[in-house]
């Protein structure tokens, strides 16, 4: 009568924090008031043709219907709310070895209480806390051979069969539905935890390494495509001009704007297939998929323009310009960070050549600044 069904987001029983422990005790509270109730069924059945005394079906009753409160109280109360549910699911396990005995180890009853309370319990916390588990019930077992004495019922009657039905039916369900919330919690926390592994956290783009990893996928499709009509495809390498500067006479807060304000002008005039990324510092990246060099620079050109025509409130005589290096996919590279460097190449001869520019490399490897300054 003591099994309750198990939190998928918390199976390891290790020590948390006390919000963390009163959030699993709140979910196990009402699953253990499920759970007691099926297992009061299964345990009356087993205990009336024992005929037991008045305060054995009050002790049932307390177990099944008013312990899953105090339960809860419990563990709310404690200091630590885990190590409070850790002691309840031992006081559960010792009271289902109590009532296995008690029944005389009523094959049916006896199998499906210590059954679903193992599963319990490994689910829970693994061997460790199945193992605590088990030293719990024989203790409860002890406790009832020295109230009621050594027995064994041989079968198991047709009532307590059907007695038995709801707890082989239902709580299986209540566990599947609650592994199914579980795995979606667990799925989702696990997106959200790659996406902010892989994003920059100032600008909201791919980080270094995520985006050299989409740079990286990127050469491989091109490379596969060569000898298609494939348009190939450009990276772009981003620096704002004179961006120490910025800092230094603005201050950094007002650098951080600037960062901002050219990460918005990336998502909102780029393609849904463009990876866009902060390089590192004051750099970012993009990554063009066929797209021609041409095209590409005057999409380059373009923010450029815009971003030098920005306006910032706080800082009205601010003006901030873009030096922008294009290299674009040549069958010649032998590897992306080939590529990357024909970019890092034409960043570097717009910067040398004036700044505020688009400066662009094909895969002859030959510099030509194609947009420049105003």
């Amino acid at each position: 009568m003591a099994c309750v069904p198990f939190n998928g987001g918390d199976l390891a029983l290790t020590p948390h924090n006390g919000g963390k422990g009163l959030s699993l005790a709140r979910r196990l509270y009402k699953t253990r008031i499920l759970g007691l109730a099926l297992g009061f069924l299964c345990v009356a059945a087993g205990m009336y043709p024992l005929h037991p005394s008045p305060w054995v079906w009050a002790l049932m009753s307390f177990n099944a219907f008013i312990w899953p409160h105090l339960a809860y109280q419990w563990a709310r109360r404690s200091a630590v709310p885990f190590r409070g549910e850790h002691r309840n699911l031992l006081v559960d396990a010792f009271l289902g070895g109590f009532w296995v005995a008690a029944m005389h180890f009523n094959p049916l009853p006896t199998t499906t209480t210590l059954s679903l309370m193992a599963m319990n319990n490994i689910a829970l916390g693994g061997v460790p806390f199945f193992l605590a588990g088990c030293l719990a019930q024989a203790l409860g077992i002890a406790l009832a051979l020295l109230l009621f004495g050594a027995g064994f019922v041989a079968q198991s009657s047709s009532l307590q069969l059907y007695a038995c039905l709801p707890m082989l039916t239902l709580y299986p369900l209540a566990l599947g539905f609650i592994c199914y919330q579980q795995a979606n919690v667990l799925s989702r926390h696990k997106r959200e935890l790659l996406a902010l592994s892989r994003t920059d956290s100032l600008s909201g783009l791919l980080n270094h390494g995520a985006w050299k990893d989409q740079l990286e996928i990127e050469f491989q499709r091109c490379r596969r495509q060569a000898s298609t009509q494939n348009q190939g495809g450009a990276i772009a390498l981003i620096d704002i001009d004179h961006f120490k500067a910025i800092n230094d006479t603005y201050g950094h807060v007002a650098g951080d704007i600037v960062l901002r304000q050219l990460s918005k002008l990336l998502k909102q005039n780029l393609r849904i297939s463009d990876q866009a990324g902060r390089y590192g510092g004051d750099e970012f990246c993009v990554i063009l998929p066929d797209v021609p060099l041409e095209h590409a620079a005057e999409l380059m050109e373009a923010l450029r323009c815009r971003f030098g025509g920005l306006g910032y409130e706080q800082n009205p005589a601010l003006q901030v310009s873009l030096s922008i290096g294009l290299a674009a996919y040549s069958p010649d590279h032998s590897d992306a960070l080939d590529w990357l460097n024909d970019a890092d190449q034409a960043l570097y001869e717009a910067k040398t050549t004036g700044r505020n520019k688009v400066s662009c490399r094909r895969g002859d490897h030959l510099p030509k600044v194609l947009l420049n300054s105003l």
